[in-house]
């Protein structure tokens, strides 16, 4: 049998693979929360400054968003099913240190680690399902699954972390972490067959990989400065020129090197380039109601962790559904754009909702019919955006593409809690300071009005971006519905307007 045949042949165990590829996918996503609601906890009990905590969150997201395209490219490189069963090894080893943690350097260390292996294993898992699942309808099936995991998750990380820390204690967000990872390491190994012909051979690109790393980074923490030391510190600053001189000397160096780390081809093409950017702003605005609602939830309405969490169910139900329900339904009927753009205009309208939140503001009449719309439009435009990103790339380029996705959320979600927190917090000091000068009588009240209107400003903000994330989807996407049968060769693309050959899967043999 040629290689050719071996990837155009579906896998037989490729929905075995998924459950474990899904499994893997929800550690991670579970992580980005779940230490988010221990790290009161873990700050008391570590002795961590409150100039310091920001590291438990921030020393992930640095390693995390600036080694995803390296990891994708060793994914390319070094075999998908290896780097994968690596990644999740050394997810939960720096997991168990953190949660072994005895003071904040071993626990800042751990969260490093994990972010490091969590950019092996994420891109791995992703392109493993590019090139796994070549029927069109399956492949919208086995990305309404993935899609619904990667929104959803957050909000289950808060639930879980929530009853961990209250029934047992901070250090065993970390340990839940192992279980996971065994069981999706091990069921990997023995399931997951790659298929050959699909790895890239090429040498790996050392100068790409420290400007795209150090980019980013600089890019990450700046953003994460900003938060904490205002827009005008001279670091900030600094950074975002850093950043900005990094990630144009790496586009330079990439289009000039024999093996490049991010090949251009990947991010040009209209379609892919247009997922990018789209996904990474709706990310901004859905991290930063996450912070937003887990405050108002808390701090206003005086909810128990375990409450907050259990009150963000109707998100996960929302994207479950849009992923599953409409978005996979529909993926191979109709083009992309046309779920994705009215995917995000709906989260927009569920945005528009929260701007209405009061102090006493109802949760079954304002909250749960908003985090809803948030959830269907967020579900229905995820799911074609995962599949539409790594579709048309040719097999030996799936890893750094899958990285691209991974990265646009991840630079997203640390951009989009710093910046919307800024404009919250920005916001709430000047209706403080005004209402002060009026002669406010109540300063606990005052301080919780101020807050809700610094929430409200900001969540302004984000309903603008999901609409332009909406008007990016239907300006740049042109690709059309995928055929119903085989994506790969022969088939084509369905008859619908404005399909192009980069929509296909070229199938290459090595």
């Amino acid at each position: 049998m040629s290689k050719t045949a071996d990837i155009r042949l579906p896998d037989p165990s490729r929905w075995k693979a998924l459950a474990f590829i899904a499994l893997a996918q929800l550690m991670v996503v579970l992580d980005a929360t779940i230490v988010n609601i221990a790290l009161p906890h873990a700050q008391t009990a570590l002795g961590i400054s409150d100039a310091n905590k920001q590291w438990v969150i921030t020393a992930y997201a640095l390693a995390f968003g600036g080694l995803l395209l390296f990891g994708g490219r060793i994914a390319d490189l070094w075999g998908r099913k290896r780097t994968f069963v690596v990644g999740l090894i050394g997810f939960a080893l720096a997991s168990a240190l953190g949660g072994a943690a005895q003071n904040q350097g071993m626990l800042f260390g751990s969260r490093a680690l994990q972010g490091v292996f969590g950019a092996l294993l994420a891109p791995a898992a992703l392109s493993l399902l590019a090139v796994m699942f070549t029927d069109a309808r399956e492949r919208a099936k086995a990305f309404g699954i993935y899609g619904a995991i990667a929104g959803g998750g957050g909000a289950v990380g808060l639930i879980l972390g929530g009853f961990l820390t209250q029934t047992l204690n901070w250090r065993w967000t970390f340990f839940v972490n192992i279980p996971f990872a065994i069981i999706a390491a091990a069921g990997a190994y023995f399931v997951i067959r790659e298929p050959s012909g699909s790895r890239n051979r090429a040498s790996l690109d050392i100068p790409g990989v420290v400007l795209s790393a150090l980019g980013l980074v600089s890019l990450v923490y700046g953003f994460t400065r900003a938060e904490s030391a205002g827009w005008s510190d001279g670091l900030t600053i600094g950074m975002f020129v850093a950043s900005g001189v990094l990630l144009l000397s790496f586009a330079l160096t990439e289009a000039r090197v024999k093996s490049p780390l991010l090949p251009l081809r990947v991010v040009l093409d209209r379609n892919r380039g247009g997922v990018y950017l789209s996904l990474g702003l709706a990310v901004i605005a859905m991290f930063g109601l996450f912070l937003f609602l887990t405050y108002y939830l808390q701090v206003v309405r005086g909810y128990s962790p375990i409450r907050t969490g259990f009150a963000f169910l109707p998100m996960i139900a929302g994207m479950i559904t849009g992923s599953t329900q409409i978005g996979a339904r529909l993926m191979t009927r109709v083009p992309a754009r046309k779920l994705m753009g009215p995917g995000f205009l709906v989260a927009a309208v569920g945005m528009l909702l929260l701007t209405q939140l009061e102090i006493g503001s109802s949760y079954a009449g304002l909250i749960l019919p908003a985090q809803l719309l948030l959830g269907l439009g967020m579900g229905t435009a995820f799911m074609p955006a995962m599949s539409l990103a790594t579709h048309g790339v040719e097999p030996r380029d799936s890893g750094v593409a899958s990285a691209m996705v991974n990265t646009s959320q991840q630079v997203g979600g640390a951009i989009g809690t710093a910046l919307l927190n800024t404009i919250a917090a920005s916001a709430a000091t000047a209706y403080a300071s005004s209402h002060a000068a009026l002669g406010a009588k109540n300063p606990e009240l005052l301080k919780l009005q101020s807050m809700v209107h610094g929430f409200t400003g900001a969540i302004w903000w984000a309903v603008g971006i999901l609409v332009v994330a909406s008007a990016i989807a239907v300006t740049f996407i042109n690709a059309g519905r995928p055929s119903a049968g085989p994506v790969g060769g022969g088939s084509g693309s369905g008859d619908t307007e404005g399909v192009e050959d980069e929509f296909k899967i070229p199938v290459v043999a090595h």
